[in-house]
């Protein structure tokens, strides 16, 4: 795992609800080296308060994602806390002021990078877990002529109602603490509502199978309860600002690449200008974003493969703990690139 990470000065940047956040920064992280023609780039965006390291799990020697033959570049999300966030934002815009950042507005800010930063002009791949493939969605219907390819991954082209129902119970949880102040806390986090938040989405991150099994066991965890304590509230307490969590959620509930500006809210248009081949990977146990809901999106792209990840462990079969689930999307993404042995 590295932290290690590079700025990207955005500048002045604006929001796609007209908000200017000045001084904006992008933090990211590669892997591998741009070849000469800039053919080899890849872009695997961050996850829900993920942050780059977090990616890494899908990168290394002999798998799709070679840094001896591809370029990866994985950009933090806005509001994750190493890009411009909430919490590292200057006077006015801070905290609870900071502007709602679209998935258009992530993908805005990566072009940027990419073509500023790189000049590259074309992209080989790009892939993403949860809302990171919402932002691979996001590429294909921003730059359709620039994306090769995608690969998304246990995430959605566009969020479901039920999946904001999810979400609402999530941000109620963290909301309801006394300490979260309507979001002007100072060194007082609202640790209740981190934790209350953490059970909250216990219930949704692993399949009900996952929870019957006790798979849980196989993560180093002795009880139902170590589970719930060791592994869900300990990742909410991993350092991750309330309100980041609140920015990005609400980039996760808003998420729709129909709201891209030409396409006045019809997400079936935006798929159907997807000019990327893609390879859509949902999980069969994924509580919120359900196989189905992705067979949807691929029945609207025109060059596009359902490909459902088997098992028991719900969304986060996306998130690098089973290696079983790691070796499948390997595989898939091996196959999208035309690897040996890969289908393309």
């Amino acid at each position: 795992m590295s932290e290690y990470h590079q700025i990207f000065d955005l500048g002045d940047f604006t929001t796609q609800h007209g908000a200017t956040l000045r001084g904006a920064f992008l933090a990211y992280a590669t892997y591998g080296e741009l070849n000469a023609d800039r053919s080899n780039a890849i872009v695997y965006p961050t996850w829900y308060s993920g942050r780059h390291w977090d990616n890494e799990w899908l990168i290394g020697p002999g798998m799709a994602l070679d840094p001896a033959e591809y370029f990866i570049i994985v950009p933090n999300m806005l509001g994750n806390g190493l890009s411009s966030s909430p919490s590292n934002t200057l006077q006015p815009y801070d905290r609870a002021r900071f502007p709602d950042i679209t998935v258009y507005d992530q993908v805005a800010a990566q072009y940027r990078l990419v073509t500023e930063k790189f000049g590259i002009e074309r992209l080989a791949l790009v892939t993403g877990w949860s809302m990171g493939a919402g932002q691979t969605y996001q590429w294909a219907v921003s730059h359709p002529e620039m994306v090769e390819r995608i690969a998304p991954f246990c995430g959605s082209a566009r969020t479901s109602l039920h999946n904001k129902v999810f979400l609402e119970g999530v941000k109620a949880a963290l909301t309801a603490d006394s300490a979260f102040a309507g979001g002007w806390y100072g060194e007082n986090w609202p640790t209740i509502g981190l934790r209350a938040m953490a059970r909250v989405y216990a219930g949704w991150g692993f399949s009900q199978a996952f929870y019957w099994e006790q798979e849980y066991e196989t993560l180093g965890y002795t009880s139902l309860e170590d589970f719930l304590i060791g592994f869900w509230e300990g990742f909410f307490l991993d350092g991750r600002d309330p309100n980041n969590l609140l920015s990005m959620l609400w980039t996760w509930q808003n998420g729709d690449v129909g709201r891209t500006p030409g396409f006045d809210g019809d997400t079936e248009a935006a798929l159907a200008s997807i000019k990327a081949t893609a390879l859509v990977l949902p999980a069969e146990k994924d509580l919120y974003f359900p196989p189905e809901d992705e067979a949807w999106a691929v029945s609207h792209i025109p060059n596009a493969e359902l490909r459902v990840i088997p098992g028991i462990w719900g969304h986060f079969a996306g998130h690098g703990s089973n290696p079983e689930d790691t070796q499948f999307i390997d595989s898939a993404l091996s196959d999208l690139l035309g690897k040996p042995g890969g289908l393309a």
